[in-house]
Formats: structure tokens, C-alpha cells, sequence
């Protein structure tokens, strides 16, 4: 781009009076966001309009000239004023650097609002990208998590509630092809404050338990389908609310839920 010809254009002038349309102010102001020197003309002129209206101003010496005709106080003689001539070249040149002015303001306050909108586009379609981004991740987890729920060799795991925890229930659905399981807790209530749930497998003969792991974030997950690992030779599976960070066996008395592995006749 010739920054000098498009400076010399005079489209700048009309930028800063405002005597552009919309289209080609918004050409111009991503000319100034990609050009320094361009904006740096255009406070230049900017600064002239102000400096321009300011001394176009009719200033006080006009009414001091006219005062030092008046009569004096020692002298009550009446003085006649001589009749002046209007300079109207002076007053249009001041009249059309106030309409400058005005239009520099406009066109300030114009690109100020313009500018807004354009950053709250910007944010909404931001926004609205990451939601569409969000909803594609969520319905390709969900298609993968159906896919895996759908095998017809997976094994389905019921866990009933237990005791003062009847109400509970969950499911673990278990790859053994790949040592996963999924977890469906939707039946466990928000785990306490300083409490979280521990996810144990166990072996029945003799009664062997095995963590899993906490489910650290239960009370945030809003679908409560959590993954992990099991390469044990699961024979039943229990959820238990332990002290945060965990226990290295079960809580009894907080057995909310168990379930176990049916063994397929071969």
C-alpha cells in the first residue's frame, strides 16, 4: 500500500469531519488499527481542527476595541462609533472549522460505538463457538460412551444401596478387553464437605478389597459417568464416602452401594 498517496488522497480530512459512509469509515479505521503512520496523520489533524477552531474563536480583544470607543469617564463628550464592516470571510472560515469540529467529534463518537459493537461481536461469536465447539466434544463422548455401553461384551454390574443407604444405587459397566470401567453414580447424593466417594473392587473368597480410586470431582460433574482402571479380576464392586485424599480399606459403615459380578455359565 502507498501510504504516502492515500495520505495525500485527502479521504483522512474527510475521515476525521465525518463526511464518510459507514462502509468506508470502516475501511478506513482498519487502515489505522494496521498502519501506524495513517493514524498518526489523522491525530495530526485531529489536533489542527481543535487548534484551528480555537483560534477562529471571536476573542476578547473585540470587545476590548469596542470599549476603548466607548466615552471616557473624565471626558463626557459621546463618541460616535463608526460603523464597521462584517468580516464574513473571517466568520465563515469560523463557522466551517466549528463544523469541522462538530464533525470530528460525530465521527469520534461514531467509531467509539462502532468499536464497542464490533468487540461484543467479536466476544458473542467467541461465545458461541466454544458452546458449538462444547456441544460437538459432548456428542462425540456421548456417541463413543453409547458405542461402549452397547458391546454386547461388556459387563453390566448392578450396585444396590446398602443398609441406611437403600436409596443409593449405582452401575458399573466393565471392559475387560481394555481393563475399564464406567461408572454411572447418578444414584449417589453430593458427597459432603471433607468427604469424597472411593470406588473399591473386591474379591469375594477370601474378601479382598482394592481402590480404585475417589471420585474427586462428583459434585461438579453434571452427568456423574466417571472412567477408570481395573485390570483386577473383579468379582463385586462397592462405593463407599471416605475422609478426602481417600482410605487404604473400606469404610463399612459408609458402604452406600454394592454390586456383584454374575458369572456367565461357560
Amino acid at each position: 500500500m502507498d501510504i504516502k498517496a492515500y495520505i495525500e488522497s485527502g479521504i483522512l480530512e474527510l475521515y476525521v469531519a465525518g463526511q464518510l459512509s459507514e462502509n468506508e469509515n470502516q475501511e478506513v479505521y482498519e487502515l489505522l488499527r494496521q498502519h501506524p503512520e495513517l493514524l498518526q496523520e489523522v491525530l495530526e489533524i485531529e489536533a489542527a481542527v481543535l487548534k484551528l477552531t480555537a483560534a477562529a474563536s471571536p476573542g476578547a480583544h473585540s470587545f476590548e476595541a469596542i470599549k476603548a470607543n466607548l466615552k471616557d469617564a473624565n471626558n463626557p463628550k459621546v463618541v460616535k462609533l463608526a460603523p464597521r464592516k462584517t468580516n464574513w470571510l473571517a466568520y465563515t472560515g469560523w463557522a466551517a472549522s466549528i463544523a469541522l469540529a462538530a464533525g470530528f467529534f460525530w465521527t469520534l463518537n461514531q467509531k467509539n460505538d462502532l468499536e464497542q459493537q464490533l468487540q461484543t461481536a467479536d466476544i458473542e461469536n467467541r461465545y458461541l463457538e466454544t458452546q458449538i465447539e462444547t456441544a460437538k466434544s459432548d456428542l462425540a463422548t456421548t456417541k463413543n460412551l453409547l458405542d461402549i455401553l452397547r458391546d454386547r461384551d461388556i459387563i453390566s454390574v448392578p450396585l444396590g444401596g446398602q443398609g441406611n443407604y437403600a436409596s443409593s444405587f449405582a452401575k458399573v459397566y466393565w471392559n475387560k478387553s481394555d481393563n475399564t470401567i464406567y461408572l454411572d453414580a447418578e444414584g449417589l447424593p453430593d458427597a459432603p464437605e471433607g468427604k469424597v466417594w472411593q470406588v473399591w473392587s473386591l474379591t469375594l473368597n477370601p474378601l479382598t478389597p482394592t481402590s480404585l480410586g475417589t471420585i474427586d470431582d462428583f459434585n461438579s460433574d453434571t452427568n456423574k459417568i466417571f472412567t477408570m482402571a481395573n485390570a483386577n479380576e473383579s468379582q463385586a464392586f462397592g462405593i463407599t464416602l471416605e475422609p478426602e485424599g481417600g482410605s487404604e480399606s473400606p469404610t463399612m459403615e459408609q458402604l452406600y452401594t454394592l454390586g456383584v459380578v454374575e458369572v456367565n455359565p461357560s
